[in-house]
């Protein structure tokens, strides 16, 4: 660019030069020649071109560099999104992490206590009351020294249940729900085996084996969005034989139509529409008033259409 306006200058000064010698020769001759007026009209117009060209280049100059001042300011607005997204995302993890942290230290703190409450006694148990004899030769111990007698402990039979201050059935339902919520499927799982096997009487009992069959209809469908078809199958298999064991083992639950519903779709998905109606129609039949009849019915029309 500075070549280009150094060009424009030299050919304008030369331009002043020919119009200061013509305008000599005109003070010594008295006239100039056509050919002279001609050489500085041609000087002149490249004096204006090269001017033009060094302006338009300055103008193209000036628009590149703040396009680029703009690019690199809009890169680095974005670098510095995507990182305060990270440390944002990473937080949010460390959060999370922190929470379920506490979470099972108050789970392992408490399963301690049961574990400390149930534990039967060293010593072989007395029956209440008993007095152990002291030294001398009489069993009776004198008024004037403090009596030995073993305070009263119960029968030495662990309890069926946690005892009060311990471990609540509401826990490990609760605990097993908040970790199906989260999507900590296979702890879900877990908790609530855990609770069917010491609680298999609970009024929560069928909802638990519910949400087990949920949970694996929920890890079928992250299969699925996976790709992995043969681990997706898998997992709607379980879901079946779960949601089955929910009218089986618990006909009076709440979750009962909720369950065969659940079935009748996982049975879909695994191809298998004649044991799908079935279920369904089971469940119009036998629970017309439950909130998954009507959608029932909807699946047995579009079944029934195909």
């Amino acid at each position: 660019m500075r070549e280009v306006l150094s060009a424009a200058v030299l050919l304008l000064l030369g331009a002043v030069l020919s119009l200061a010698g013509c305008a000599e020769m005109h003070e010594a001759t008295g006239l100039a020649t056509q050919q002279d007026v001609f050489q500085i009209r041609q000087d002149m117009a490249a004096a204006q071109q090269a001017a033009q060209r060094a302006k338009s280049e300055v103008e193209s100059l000036s628009t590149q560099i703040e396009r680029r001042v703009r690019d690199q300011t809009g890169a680095n607005e974005r670098q510095v999104a995507a990182l305060t997204k990270q440390v944002d995302s990473l937080t949010d993890t460390l959060t999370t992490l922190s929470a379920r942290m506490e979470e099972l230290g108050a789970r392992l703190d408490t399963v301690g206590r049961q574990m400390r409450t149930i534990t039967p006694p060293a010593t072989a148990p007395r029956a209440p009351g008993t007095v152990t004899p002291g030294p001398g030769p009489s069993s009776q111990t004198p008024s004037s020294t403090p009596p030995m007698i073993a305070a009263p402990v119960p029968p030495a039979v662990p309890p069926s249940r946690p005892t009060t201050g311990s471990l609540q059935p509401q826990d490990i339902y609760q605990a097993s729900y908040i970790d199906f919520s989260k999507g900590s499927y296979s702890l879900a799982i877990a908790g609530f085996r855990e609770f069917l096997r010491r609680y298999p009487d609970h009024e929560l009992a069928g909802s638990a084996q519910y949400w087990i069959g949920e949970a694996y209809l929920s890890v079928a469908r992250g299969f699925t969005d996976a790709s992995q078809g043969d681990k997706a199958s898998e997992s709607l298999e379980l879901a079946v034989q779960e949601f089955k064991k929910v009218l089986a083992n618990y006909p009076r639950a709440d979750k009962v139509p909720t369950a065969l519903y659940k079935e009748a779709l996982a049975l879909i998905d695994l191809k298998q529409p004649a044991l799908a109606q079935a279920r369904l129609q089971y469940l119009v039949d036998n629970f017309p008033r439950a909130e998954e009849t009507s959608l029932a019915r909807e699946r047995l029309a579009s079944l029934r259409g195909r």
